[in-house]
């Protein structure tokens, strides 16, 4: 079995590279490539370049049957340290970063003052156009800078526009569900791409229709208001300092480790239960908000795992409540 995975595998490494702008490397440890910094390897990583590249990707590891998964920034996944024995395709940042803005030269749009007050007198909104891959700090900023507002929220979460549409990703009030008008996709087998409304994306807490079908988000377009620069700019510090003093942002973690129960904070469950500093090897319920895990320093993978389920199955004892981890075990 493992020789007939193995030969698989090569065939599969060998057609991958016969897209130009497909960069394939094997045996890749992981940890370098997600927020824990921590795990395993994985048998081949292939970085894409274009939709095409993307497509034909899937269509090749569909066709072979071989494992594979779509990684984005790798802010919310974590690889077993025993590895993976698949595929890992990855959107190349510098390919899918594209960012573009109509209606710029609209003279009626709906302005926003430092007070947050609604100058405009019509409703005109800016459309922007990004591609999946840009990072959302990166995205944050480039909107600032044509001061555009409505985006200000996600300025501090880490990982891609890819794979904040996954997850429906929010922070301080404002949610991708908000902003988002439309998202093109590519299905799961590369056959097709497809055009999703906002509606279609079905979007609700940490969730959208990409979870449930497979679809591979490629480009999101949004709709922002035009604003303030130096309001905009004045949030977005406000809301990174909020963040820095209430999250554990100086070590590798995946953001939230847990989905929020409905009607419940989940770092309050944590810590009422007596968790909060309780460590398995180097990782550690963060002393700072016990919603985080962090890798305190030379954490494995089994190091996270462990204290995920410990902190679960302590919560449940307490409160009858499951916690459901964010984070996505690859293995």
């Amino acid at each position: 079995m493992e020789k007939i995975r193995a030969s698989l595998l090569t065939e599969v490494k060998n057609k991958l590279k016969l897209n130009n702008d497909t960069e394939v490397r094997e045996n890749v440890d992981m940890s370098g490539l997600t927020s824990f910094r921590a795990g395993g390897k994985a048998a081949l990583l292939a970085e894409v370049g274009s939709v095409e590249s993307l497509k034909n990707a899937l269509k090749i590891v569909s066709a072979a049957g071989v494992f594979h998964m779509i990684l984005g920034n790798g802010s919310n996944t974590l690889f077993k340290d025993s590895g993976y024995e698949g595929v890992v395709i990855r959107l190349s940042q510098e390919s899918f970063s594209a960012v573009e803005i109509e209606g710029e030269e609209t003279s009626e749009v709906r302005v926003a003052d430092k007070n947050g007050t609604d100058n405009a007198k019509a409703s005109n909104k800016i459309l922007v156009r990004a591609g999946a891959g840009i990072l959302l700090s990166s995205l944050a900023k480039a909107l600032m800078s044509h001061s555009l507002s409505g985006f200000e929220f996600a300025g501090g979460i880490p990982g891609s526009l890819g794979g904040a549409l996954f997850m429906n990703a929010g922070a301080y009030g404002g949610e991708m569900k908000d902003i988002v008008r439309s998202v093109k996709a590519v299905a799961p087998d590369g056959s097709h791409e497809k055009l999703f409304s906002a509606e279609e994306m079905n979007f609700s807490y940490r969730h959208s229709a990409l979870e449930e079908n497979g679809y591979i988000a490629v480009e999101a377009e949004m709709e922002l208001l035009a604003g303030d620069k130096e309001h905009i700019a004045e949030k977005m510090k406000e809301l990174a300092i909020k963040r820095s003093s209430k999250q554990p942002v100086q070590y590798p973690s995946a953001g939230s480790t847990f989905k929020r129960p409905e009607g419940y904070f989940a770092g309050n469950l944590i810590e009422y239960a007596g968790l909060k500093g309780v460590a398995v090897g180097g990782a550690q319920v963060s002393v700072l908000h016990s919603g985080f895990i962090i890798n305190k320093g030379g954490a494995t993978a089994t190091d996270i795992i462990r204290l995920i389920t410990l902190v679960q199955n302590r919560v449940y004892d307490e409160f009858g409540i499951m916690l459901q981890p964010e984070v996505k075990i690859i293995g």
